[in-house]
């Protein structure tokens, strides 16, 4: 293998990697298989990508193209060297809107070109739902579809020419009538006329197989499109060019509610004839609750087309008009169509758990079908699931018949392996005996191939391996696929993995306390390789800083797999690769709702910490920040702060301390509170006409509020009282305060306080893994929360990291505490304590717009629904960003993370408030991202709480 890499790194200007991550990252893609290939080279054109073919064809040593790294059926893996085209050869060379065409790389991301074609009014036909992420190459590769193939066709309907290079090395350009043929081609098809007449199966997805039938003199002798679906077996495309086509200037959206998806399925045929642009179906176990579709089992999406949104709108009110349906509805506004086909695409993902939290995986993704014979053919389907005791959740292409499905394969044990195969064969024969495709869009892969002979039979089957002779004679390119294929019960991913749990800390619910089932979430569709946030979205920061797919919530997540598996990564938990992977992860939470399947890398990390530093040394940074709250609450009892932020403003003195503190030198160190908000909350004098008879709310004094920004803990208790709300603070509930039961302070409490000590929601703890340390810190929080817990009194926290810890990690850190999870629910934000406990209270009016962030954790764990009301009712207007400000507790405080942490911030938050209008409102409720603000952009951000006090205060500044 030394060998190989250093011949490979003489013989090309791109890079390669046969090191333990390079290796490990690509060793799955989005399926059930694995294979650990022996590096990877990132060519950087096409004289690069024929030095890697001469090389490996001298070695014998099988070559892999992959793009995205999407696929479902295991065809962008592979055991030898694997090509990503995303690092150099992703580029859109030319758009000639006149002749409507685009010269691509196989590396271009589908959504570029997309935004290049669209000024033009132009767009690419095919758009799988992995658009944001997956590359050309793959989708010629795969011939791949998406929604709107019942008006654009297959990426081979729009491929003109490709520029390929075979394994022995020779450059073809592939087009009509016979271009590009290697020698033999013709001779083949034109001694097989009949059965390339006869022998292939005519419906719109018919994906499975050579598509040798295009070579049809009668079809153009089309050896472009004959190469389109071939998954990189026949040659390595290095260039496109492919046909756009004309998008409608305006569109529509009608959605049709049947009782079920059978109903839905029989339905669709019948509204081709109106030449709909899309005709998609999903079942309600897919739909969100709230997500205001029509009252129904199943949908139909159907969108239409026009000139004019009244003309988009007629087309989808007719097809309405047609279809006999439970209810119907049609989406004219952009941004509400937006949301119900983000609901569409994420179903890859959502559909790998079932509605009571078991697994589900691909395998049989894609079948196809005439589309007037789907409603029989899902029948059948799930007669035969219920035969073999499994479940599984159809959506998909319906109006070209295309059925999309995970499936809750047992793919560890030996019956569920076997029933897998049984299952596997009868319903390639159910397929085959409706007139369909085994596959409708992904490919065969190594899921498929095996059961070819099963819809095409022998002796085409045999014609394939003979076409495949004609274009690689050595088997150099991707062997395994297609043609004489591995086992369709072979190389299973999950093989490798620890047959019992692992020993860990956090609880993983979900997961059933397994750490390899929450890492094994991960399927591969990659939408954290997203490189544009739409929306409030905040995956993947790290992976958009970067570009590097180590730095992916999937790379991180391939990484643990290859850990527990131990045969790549070889050192488990104490492996450096993983550790420098994680090393970039924000703990920004992103995944946890962005994610399909709900991967949550923060609560990964801080494991993988926990366990790696266990008995060893930390980094100084863990120290320093990991314990901020002992450290801030020592200044406090000092009075040390006015000193320290003396000495911090002495830049030799400043450098030394961030050199010993493991901080990044570029970094300024926020200054600390003289006076705590615990300490003004006491010394206080009751607020004439403050509070009131209203719901008592407990103000959790987290970390950052208390020593950093008490102006936010006051701000909020001036709103909460002028609520009409009884504010108290824990762990001492004074009387006159908001004191809870008949207003005496227990012995224990008092004792308490006369200790100093303080609640802690254990975030900085966590996200450097010291876990130990967490937990007794939360014990010990829970302890002197247990008249707020005995109450039941609501508890507002302000600070968005803060909540989020209590709301997630402590119950799943303390899963074996029952008062965790009470605390846990009992926890409230600032916007949700207003909204809950006084309903009637009106805001000051703002009356002006804003413009920042919504704060990573509020929108990965919180939700910000109570926020974006609470906000409209003060006249504050616009939308706040998505992304995540690049700070992230620690992260950005850290030695060699100021650049990513800055990279971050302008991807979305400094944007934003630099094209914000003169008067906007910064808002940034979280202290990270009000000092990435203050140190990057000299803006300063303000929480909520204080734009309201501050116009509360103005309101009666301007009545007295």
């Amino acid at each position: 293998m030394t060998d190989l890499a250093g011949e490979l790194r003489g013989a090309v200007r791109g890079e390669v990697g046969f090191d333990t991550t390079s290796r490990a990252l690509v060793t799955m893609d989005a399926s059930n298989y694995r294979r650990v290939p022996l590096g990877v080279v990132a060519p950087k054109d096409a004289d690069d990508v024929a030095a890697v073919l001469e090389v490996c064809r001298a070695r014998g040593v099988p070559v892999v193209a992959r793009g995205g790294g999407t696929s479902i059926a295991g065809q962008a893996t592979g055991t030898g060297v694997v090509l990503d085209f995303t690092r150099h050869m992703a580029g859109l060379l030319e758009l000639d809107p006149g002749s409507r065409t685009a010269v691509v790389q196989p590396g271009l991301i589908l959504d570029r070109l997309q935004e290049a074609a669209a000024p033009h009014g132009l767009r690419f036909g095919p758009d799988p739902s992995t658009h944001s992420r997956c590359t050309l190459g793959g989708m010629i590769g795969n011939n791949s579809c998406g929604s709107h193939s019942v008006a654009w066709g297959t990426t081979a309907d729009s491929v003109r020419e490709l520029s390929v290079i075979t394994a022995r090395g020779q450059r073809l350009r592939l087009g009509r009538d016979w271009a590009g043929a290697p020698a033999g081609l013709r001779d083949l098809a034109e001694s097989e006329l009949a059965r390339l007449r006869t022998g292939f199966p005519e419906l719109p997805r018919r994906i499975s197989g050579y598509a040798l039938d295009a070579l049809l003199p009668e079809k153009g002798a089309d050896v472009a499109r004959s190469f389109c679906g071939s998954e990189g077996t026949l040659g390595i495309l290095t260039e496109a060019v492919v046909r756009l086509v004309e998008a409608p200037r305006a569109r529509a959206l009608a959605v049709l509610a049947y009782a079920d998806e059978s109903a839905a399925a029989e339905a669709a045929a019948g509204l081709l004839p109106y030449r709909p642009l899309t005709v998609e179906g999903m079942a309600a176990d897919l739909v969100p609750a709230g997500a205001g579709l029509p009252a129904g089992g199943a949908w139909l999406f159907v969108e239409t087309g026009g000139d004019s949104a009244p003309e988009a709108r007629a087309r989808a009110e007719e097809i309405v008009r047609a279809a006999d349906v439970l209810g119907a509805l049609v989406v004219t506004d952009p941004a509400a169509q937006r949301t119900l086909w983000r609901i569409r695409e994420d179903a890859a993902g959502t559909a790998t758990r079932m509605p009571d939290g078991t697994e589900a995986w691909p395998g049989w993704e894609d079948c196809a079908v005439p589309p007037a014979r789907l409603g029989a053919y899902l029948r059948d389907f799930r007669a035969l699931l219920a035969a073999h005791g499994l479940r599984g959740i159809p959506y998909g292409h319906f109006g070209d018949g295309c059925i999309h499905v995970r499936i809750d394969f047992d793919l560890v044990t030996e019956p569920g392996v076997a029933r897998f195969r049984r299952f596997s064969e009868e319903l390639a024969d159910l397929v085959t005996a409706h007139g369909g495709s085994l596959s409708g869009e992904h490919g065969d892969g190594q899921a498929r191939a095996e059961l070819l002979p099963r819809m095409y039979g022998e002796e085409t089957v045999r014609l394939f391996e003979r076409a495949k002779a004609v274009w690689d004679p050595d088997d150099l390119l991707n062997p395994g696929m297609l043609v004489r294929p591995a086992p369709l019960d072979a190389n299973l991913r999950f093989s490798v993995l620890p047959r019992r749990p692992v020993d860990v800390a956090f609880g993983y619910p979900a997961d059933g306390g397994d750490f390899g089932a929450a890492v094994s979430r991960c399927v591969g569709v990659a939408k954290c390789r997203t490189t544009t946030v739409a929306g409030p979205a905040v995956m993947c920061p790290s992976f958009r800083a970067t570009g590097e797919e180590e730095h992916s919530t999937r790379g991180r997540a391939r990484l643990l797999h290859e850990m527990l598996a131990g045969e790549v990564v070889t050192d488990g938990w104490r492996s450096t690769e993983v550790k420098d992977a994680l090393d970039l992860c924000l703990s920004c939470k992103g995944c946890r709702s962005d994610c399909p399947v709900g991967v949550d890398m923060a609560t990964y990390k801080a494991e993988f910490l926990h366990h790696h530093y266990a008995g060893r040394r930390r980094p100084a940074a863990h120290h320093s920040m990991g314990r901020l709250p002992q450290w801030l609450r020592w200044a406090a009892r000092t009075r040390t702060a006015p000193l320290l932020n003396a000495l911090a403003a002495v830049g030799p003195l400043a450098r030394i301390g961030k050199r010993l503190g493991g901080i990044a030198p570029e970094r300024e160190i926020p200054r600390l509170a003289t006076r705590t908000f615990t300490a003004w909350w006491r010394g206080r004098k009751p607020v004439q006409g403050a509070g009131g008879p209203g719901d008592l709310v407990v103000l959790w004094p987290d970390t950052f509020t208390e020593h950093l920004s008490p102006s936010v803990g006051r701000a909020a208790v001036r709103v909460l009282e002028a609520a009409g709300l009884r504010v108290a603070l824990p762990p001492t509930l004074l009387p006159g305060r908001g004191a809870i039961g008949d207003g005496r302070t227990t012995a224990a409490t008092a004792l308490l306080t006369a200790r100093r000590a303080r609640v802690c929601c254990g975030l900085t703890y966590i996200s450097t893994g010291q876990l130990d340390r967490a937990r007794a810190v939360l014990r010990r929080t829970l302890d002197l929360m247990e008249p707020v817990l005995r109450a039941g009194a609501p508890v507002v926290v302000l600070e968005p990291s803060c909540a989020a810890a209590l709301r997630t990690d402590l119950p799943e850190l303390l899963h074996d505490d029952p008062r965790a999870a009470r605390l846990s629910a009992a926890v409230l934000t600032f916007a949700e304590a207003l909204e809950r406990h006084a309903p009637d209270w009106t805001p000051p009016a703002v009356d002006r717009p804003v413009a920042g962030q919504t704060h990573c954790h509020q929108h990965a764990v919180l939700g910000d629904a109570p926020d974006r009301r609470l906000r409209t009712a003060a006249g504050l207007t616009g939308e706040l960003s998505g992304g995540c400000c690049g700070l992230a507790g620690n992260f950005g405080f850290e030695k060699g993370h100021f650049e990513v942490s800055r990279a971050c911030a302008e991807d979305q938050l400094l944007p934003a408030v630099r094209t914000a209008p003169q008067d906007a409102v910064v808002l940034a409720d979280g202290f990270s991202c009000r000092t990435q603000l203050e140190q990057l952009a000299g803006v300063p951000g303000r929480h909520l709480a204080e734009v309201l006090a501050e116009a509360l205060d103005a309101t009666a500044g301007g009545a007295g």
